[in-house]
């Protein structure tokens, strides 16, 4: 039976976590994507979260870390009919458009990249097969929104089996209230919320002691 991960840096070792960057797309990020041009969302914190997921994919890298992308096709031909009727207009991370292009930063050669057409990046993917062929044991969370995708898709990975550490300032949404709740929910029911700063030190070769945090609590709401 494998050792029970019962704190971040336990959970954090670069041979058994993996970095997952979520919907860092132009049409959910950029001035002009399809959500500040066709719901005048405010997408202003977007340019500094890639930024930092940036960073944190970098001292990923550097720790031998696998780092995979996650995007959205939102062509009605993929979506179901209650997303269509929910959505009512087509336009939003269309395949092969600029709006579903990654923003601000991008793969690194041969890292993995998968399309997803719901909020949930399990769903009718091959991420969980990616991750169990590797030995990943907890998912480092990032990308957008929170309250949406993000939420969507660490919910699933829980459920799965995986631990779950939620990168604080690599995660954003229009909804500050939707922001604030997911990272609630996580730190009383899921997993941790760490600073991307914790998460860099715990990669590191010689991490100090002194780095070492507990594990969000296990109380239930």
């Amino acid at each position: 039976m494998a050792e029970r991960l019962t704190t971040v840096d336990t959970q954090l070792r670069s041979e058994h976590a993996a970095l997952l960057i979520i919907d860092i797309q132009n049409d959910f990020c950029a001035e002009g994507g399809f959500l500040q041009r066709e719901r005048n969302y405010n997408v202003g914190f977007a340019r500094e979260v890639a930024r930092r997921i940036g960073r944190v994919a970098d001292a990923a890298r550097a720790a031998g870390m696998p780092v995979v992308w996650i995007r959205s096709i939102y062509d009605f031909k993929y979506l179901t009919d209650a997303h269509i009727a929910k959505r009512a207009m087509e336009g939003c991370c269309m395949e092969g458009s600029w709006g579903a292009e990654f923003f601000e930063i991008a793969p690194a050669p041969g890292e993995f990249v998968v399309n997803k057409h719901s909020f949930n990046g399990f769903r009718d993917t091959p991420l969980d097969y990616y991750l169990r062929s590797r030995g990943i044991r907890t998912l480092v969370i990032t990308g957008v929104a929170t309250n949406v995708c993000v939420d969507s898709t660490l919910r699933e990975g829980f459920f799965r089996g995986y631990y779950i550490v939620v990168l604080e300032d690599c995660v954003g949404s229009n909804s500050r209230a939707g922001h604030e709740g997911t990272l609630a929910t996580v730190r009383n029911n899921i997993g941790a919320v760490v600073p991307s700063s914790v998460m860099m030190e715990m990669v590191r070769p010689s991490a100090p002691a002194s780095a070492i945090a507990p594990a969000a609590s296990a109380s239930r709401q």
